[in-house]
């Protein structure tokens, strides 16, 4: 409901009620923009990018506020990570209004991050915290549209994964302490995470069987997804190896004194075994994790297979990892082709000699 209406003073008062019955109103000098404006409403409610007005001020920087913490349900490590993203959002739109973001801005804003020395990965990381948090923005009915799309999105920064040889990964495993070696068996040949790896129970591991069960990430809490809780098969004699390690009170990797070890006390202990193992500088364990994929690819494994015992939820990001390091198909591929062909010539062989 809207109507313009004259008032004493001469002025135009034009005004409309929301769909919660809220009254909003505007005084203009003429009864044309008046009405514009009535229009101007009247066509974004029917459009669907109707906004409250007081709505409307809400800031960048208390748009933020909100949004943490209804995104706190998740793991406190996720949280930990948002919180990285935001304080950058903060810095660089924290007082504007929400509505008031363009396009050109965060696209200029991830050329100015990227200038700043940042990877393409962690901008990108960054420009995609920034969409999901206007976005939310938008189903709230804070603002109209999301300034973020595919235009302001700046590379993804995907690298090929570094695979260590055999010979490295066996160096890297003598040259770690001996409390810390199960963690190099376990990354490299059964595909756990660092987290996954330090949050093993010694009943998450069937010896008997040779199966690994992983339960609950360090320091016991729940795992990334419920694909991450598929059993790995490991053989017997990877059982073995890890069997002679599994004298402690509760975990697989436990300190002299019986505790147990966090990620950050075995990421030490690969820095600072990379360099006697012959492994770059950047290599960190969960690189271990590539040289199991390469195992299995190497072995003949196909897509699906390497997904599932790599637990990831989806064979796309499997596909998007490793997708080089199976096999050129260029050969195969001609030779289907080369095949048809000489059916072909053979068929028309066959018939000439028939006649």
């Amino acid at each position: 409901m809207s109507s313009v209406k004259k008032r004493p003073d001469g002025k135009w008062r034009a005004r409309y009620r929301d769909s919660a019955g809220k009254e909003h109103s505007r005084h203009f000098d003429r009864k044309t923009d008046a009405q514009d404006w009535i229009d101007e409403v009247t066509t974004a409610v029917r459009t669907g990018t109707y906004v409250d007005p007081k709505t409307a001020k809400t800031t960048v920087g208390d748009w933020c506020d909100t949004w943490i913490e209804g995104y706190r349900t998740r793991r406190p490590s996720t949280v930990r990570q948002a919180e990285v993203h935001i304080a950058h959002i903060r810095a660089a739109f924290g007082p504007q209004r929400l509505a008031d973001v363009k396009p050109s801005q965060v696209k200029a804003w991830c050329a100015k991050l990227g200038a700043d020395g940042y990877a393409d990965s962690t901008v990108y990381a960054i420009h995609a915290r920034l969409s999901q948090i206007m976005s939310d923005a938008v189903h709230d009915g804070v603002i109209a549209r999301n300034p973020c799309s595919r235009r302001t999105s700046p590379r993804s920064g995907k690298q090929r994964p570094y695979v260590a040889t055999t010979a490295q990964v066996w160096a890297l495993h003598d040259a770690m302490p001996e409390h810390l070696r199960p963690a190099v068996l376990l990354g490299a040949f059964a595909g756990l995470r660092i987290a996954e790896a330090c949050g093993l129970r010694i009943s998450d591991v069937d010896f008997m069987r040779g199966i690994v069960s992983p339960a609950v990430q360090y320091p016991a809490d729940p795992l990334k997804s419920e694909m991450s809780r598929t059993p790995v098969p490991i053989p017997h004699e990877l059982a073995l190896e890890l069997s002679k390690y599994a004298a402690g009170e509760r975990w697989m990797l436990e300190d002299m004194l019986g505790v147990q070890v966090g990620p950050w006390q075995v990421e030490r202990a690969v820095r600072a075994a990379r360099g006697p193992a012959g492994l770059p500088e950047g290599f960190r364990f969960h690189d271990l994790r590539h040289y199991f994929a390469s195992l299995l690819i190497q072995a003949g494994c196909d897509v699906k297979i390497v997904q599932t015992r790599l637990r990831h939820a989806s064979a796309t990001t499997t596909l998007n990892t490793y997708a080089h390091m199976w096999p050129d198909t260029e050969e195969s591929t001609r030779a289907a082709v080369a095949n048809v062909l000489t059916a072909r010539a053979d068929s028309l062989r066959t018939r000439a000699a028939s006649k």
